[in-house]
C-alpha cells in the first residue's frame, strides 16, 4: 500500500514535512518552498487529520492555530520551583557578586560563568513527557502559574514533540516568550487599523497574547521562545554544565539564544556587558540587561538559593529605556520636506543612559489616537538611538486644565499654508525653499555624509547662512566668499579656507550622490544609485515620465510620481542649472559590477571594520554590484564579520554560510589593508 493509499504513512509523512519547512522558516529564516505549496500540505493534513480524527496526534502541525476558547485559565504547580532572580544595576553589585561566589566555593580561581542577555519578555515552563508536549504555565507566583497549553502550542519556535535519540521520560524546559520588534511593529500598526488599542512594548504584547482565552488569537500573534534552563529531568542523566544542558535542549529543536556564551571571570563578564550594549540596538528583540549562571552545576548545588533566588545566577539591568515625566509644551517642527512634527516638550528624566527633554509624536493622528495632551504624566520610550517617543499617557494623573493640541493652520516659521493631502498622514508646510526651516534642513541634508559630503558645513553654520540671507539655495553655497563666511559668528579665516576647499572639492562628486543630495520625497540611497545606473544622464532623467521611471525595480506609483514631480518644478530645474553651472560634475562611470566577482551576490556586515566604516563599506559593495542585506539567512552569500562580531557570526555559522574578514573584504574593494 503507497502513502496516497494508507492514510496513517500519509499524514506522519506530511507531519514530518511541514514540521521540516517550519523549523526552516521560523527558526532559520531560510524558507525551503514557497508559501503556496507550504499551504497545498498544510491543507492536504488537515484534511485527512479531518477525515481520520482516531490520527490526529495532539503534536500535529495542524494544533498550532488554536483551538477552542477557555473560561478561564486553570493553575498548575510546577515540578521545581520558578525562580527569581536577584538584580544588580552596576559594576560595583556584579563584582561583589562574584566576590560572594568565591568566598562561598573557598576559591581565588576565575569562575566560569555563562553569560546570557536578559530577555524582556515573560518566563514560561513547558513539560515534555515521552518527547510530547504535554503542559505549558506561566510563572506565576514561582510555585504556581497558569495552564497556557493551548496558547503555547500555537508558538512556532516551541517543539510540539522533541526530536533526536536521547528523549527523556519526562523533562520541564523553561524559556522565555517573547514579541520580535518587527512583529510587534507590524501588530500595532493592524490594531491602529483597526482602531484598537496598540501595545506599549513588545513585553506587554508578549504577556497579553499568551494570556487569550482563545488561542485563535494567540496564533495569529507573532511570538517566539528562547529556552534558558532545565527544570525537572527524568529518565536520562542530568547534564554536568549548563551549556551542555543548552546543547541538550538545541539536539531536540528547542531555540537557544545565539549570543549566550561561555566565560571565565569577572573581567569577562564586564566585556561581554559592553559588547552586549553596542549590538542592543540592532537586536531583532528587546532586551533590558544580561544574566549570569555559574557553569557548573554541580557548584550550583553547593552554592544553593537563599529566599527565592538562587545564589548562583544574578541578573545585571541596563539603564531603563522607559520612564515617566510630564508633557510641558507641544511644539511643532518643520522638516526639510515640509514635514510638520509635533513634538512633546517634557520635564527632563534620565531614561535609557541619557537626559531627555523632548519625545516625538509622529503626527496629529497619533496625538489624538494616545490622546496626548499638554499637562499629562506620559510613559516615554528610549532604545539605543532611536528618537524617545511617547507610548503611553497615565490618564489617572491628567489635571483638569490639560490642554488639547491643535495643529496650526499655517507654518510657524514662515506662515504658509499648512496642508494634508487626502490618505496622508502628515501635514506640511505649502512654503518650500521659501521657508527657511525647509531651507535649512534641505541644506544640511544637502551637505550631509551620504549627499554632498561637505565637510565642515555643520547645522550651525548652515543655521547662520541662512539666518544672514546669504544662502537661499544649494547653489548660493558654492559662490559664497571669504568675507562673508569670517563676518559670521565664531568663523575664522582657517576656519573659513577650510570650508571654501571643502566646497570646491565637492563639486566632483558621483551622479547618485547628486540625486541623493536633491531631496526628492522617498529618494534614499538605494532609489538614487538604481535611478543613476538606469539612466544615461541627468537629462534623460529629468525628462523621465512615471511610467519609464515604473519600470525601475522598488520604485512604484507614489515614488515615481514625487520624482517626476520634483523635475516639472522650475524652480527645481533653476537651482539644478545654476549647481551645474557652478562646477558641479561627476564622471561617466561604467558600472564597475559588470566585471565583478560579486554582481549579484548577497552579502551582510557585521561587527567593527577597522579600515573603513560598515557605511561606506555597502556603498562600495553596491558599486560592484552586490546586494547587501540586513540579517543572514540561507539566501547570504558572505558574511562579512569585523571585530566584536555577535549573533550574526554565530547564525552564519549554524547555516554553512562563507564567512570573511576585513582583509578579503579589502581585497574585493581593490584596496590592501595596513
Amino acid at each position: 500500500m503507497t502513502n496516497s493509499d494508507d492514510p496513517r504513512a500519509r499524514i506522519e509523512a506530511l507531519q514530518q514535512q511541514i514540521e521540516k519547512h517550519n523549523e526552516a522558516y521560523y527558526l532559520h529564516d531560510d524558507p525551503l518552498i514557497p508559501d503556496a505549496e507550504y499551504d497545498r500540505l498544510f491543507s492536504e493534513l488537515q484534511q485527512l487529520e479531518a477525515a481520520h480524527p482516531e490520527l490526529r496526534r495532539d503534536d500535529s502541525p495542524t494544533q498550532r492555530v488554536g483551538g477552542s476558547p477557555l473560561d478561564k485559565f486553570q493553575s498548575v504547580q510546577h515540578l521545581l520551583p520558578m525562580l527569581s532572580l536577584d538584580n544588580v544595576f552596576d559594576e560595583d553589585g556584579l563584582r561583589a557578586f562574584d566576590k560572594r561566589i568565591r568566598e562561598r566555593l573557598n576559591t581565588t580561581d576565575s569562575i566560569v560563568y555563562v553569560a546570557e542577555p536578559k530577555l524582556d519578555g515573560l518566563a514560561i515552563s513547558v513539560l515534555y513527557e515521552q518527547g510530547s508536549l504535554t503542559r505549558a504555565a506561566t510563572r506565576g507566583d514561582g510555585e504556581t502559574g497558569e495552564d497556557v497549553t493551548e496558547n503555547v502550542r500555537t508558538i512556532h519556535s516551541v517543539p510540539l514533540r522533541l526530536k533526536g535519540d536521547n528523549i527523556p521520560e519526562r523533562v520541564e524546559i523553561r524559556g522565555e516568550i517573547y514579541m520580535p520588534k518587527n512583529g510587534f511593529e507590524r501588530l500595532n500598526q493592524q490594531q491602529r487599523e483597526r482602531g484598537l488599542k496598540t501595545f506599549v512594548n513588545p513585553r506587554n504584547a508578549a504577556a497579553g497574547s499568551l494570556r487569550q482565552l482563545d488561542s485563535k488569537l494567540t496564533a495569529k500573534r507573532p511570538l517566539a521562545m528562547f529556552c534558558y534552563g532545565i527544570g525537572e529531568l527524568v529518565g536520562i542523566e542530568r547534564p554536568e554544565s549548563h551549556t551542555a544542558s543548552m546543547q541538550l535542549i538545541e539536539n531536540w529543536g528547542g531555540q537557544v539564544c545565539p549570543l549566550n556564551q561561555r566565560i571565565a571571570g569577572i573581567d569577562d563578564c564586564f566585556a561581554f556587558i559592553d559588547s552586549l550594549q553596542n549590538q542592543r540596538a540592532e537586536l531583532g528583540y528587546e532586551i533590558d540587561g544580561a544574566v549570569f549562571k555559574v557553569n557548573d552545576l554541580g557548584l550550583q548545588e553547593r552554592l544553593g538559593f537563599v529566599s527565592r533566588a538562587p545564589r548562583w545566577a544574578v541578573a545585571y539591568k541596563f539603564p531603563a529605556q522607559e520612564e515617566m515625566t510630564v508633557v510641558e509644551a507641544i511644539e511643532v517642527q518643520v522638516g526639510r520636506t515640509g514635514a510638520i512634527t509635533p513634538v512633546a516638550r517634557l520635564t527632563p528624566v534620565f531614561v535609557g543612559g541619557v537626559t531627555v527633554s523632548n519625545a516625538t509624536l509622529h503626527n496629529e493622528d497619533e496625538i489624538r489616537r494616545k490622546d496626548v495632551r499638554v499637562g499629562d504624566s506620559v510613559i516615554i520610550r528610549r532604545a539605543g538611538d532611536v528618537i524617545p517617543e511617547v507610548v503611553k499617557v497615565i490618564t489617572d494623573k491628567r489635571p483638569a486644565d490639560a490642554q488639547i493640541f491643535e495643529m496650526p493652520e499655517h507654518c510657524p516659521v514662515c506662515g504658509a499654508d499648512v496642508e494634508r493631502e487626502p490618505g496622508e498622514a502628515v501635514s506640511r508646510c505649502s512654503g518650500g525653499l521659501f521657508c527657511e526651516a525647509q531651507r535649512k534642513e534641505a541644506l544640511k541634508h544637502f551637505a550631509s555624509r551620504k549627499a554632498m559630503d561637505i565637510d565642515g558645513l555643520g547645522d550651525k553654520i548652515v543655521e547662520q547662512l541662512v539666518d544672514e540671507g546669504l544662502v537661499h539655495d544649494p547653489a548660493d553655497l558654492f559662490s559664497l566668499t571669504h568675507a562673508e563666511l569670517t563676518a559670521l559668528e565664531r568663523m575664522g579665516s582657517k576656519s573659513a579656507d577650510n570650508l571654501l576647499q571643502a566646497l570646491d572639492n565637492a563639486r566632483e562628486t558621483r551622479f547618485q550622490r547628486f540625486l541623493f543630495a536633491l531631496g526628492i520625497r522617498e529618494v534614499g540611497e538605494a532609489t538614487a544609485r538604481a535611478l543613476s545606473l538606469h539612466f544615461s544622464s541627468l537629462d534623460a532623467l529629468m525628462q523621465a515620465e512615471s511610467s519609464a521611471l515604473q519600470e525601475i525595480e522598488d520604485i512604484g506609483p507614489v515614488v515615481a510620481h514625487h520624482i517626476e514631480t520634483f523635475f516639472q518644478q522650475s524652480e527645481n530645474r533653476m537651482v539644478i542649472q545654476r549647481l551645474l553651472d557652478a562646477g558641479i560634475h561627476w564622471p561617466d562611470e561604467a558600472p564597475a559590477w559588470q566585471d565583478s566577482e560579486l554582481s549579484g551576490k548577497t552579502l551582510v556586515l557585521t561587527g567593527t571594520m577597522d579600515e573603513l566604516s560598515r557605511s561606506e563599506a555597502k556603498e562600495k559593495l553596491l558599486a560592484l554590484g552586490a546586494k547587501v542585506a540586513g540579517s543572514v539567512s540561507g539566501k547570504t552569500d558572505y558574511l562579512v564579520a569585523g571585530r566584536d562580531a555577535g549573533s550574526k557570526l554565530t547564525k552564519a555559522e549554524k547555516l554553512g554560510v562563507s564567512v570573511v574578514d576585513e582583509s578579503q573584504l579589502l581585497k574585493w574593494l581593490g584596496r590592501e589593508s595596513k
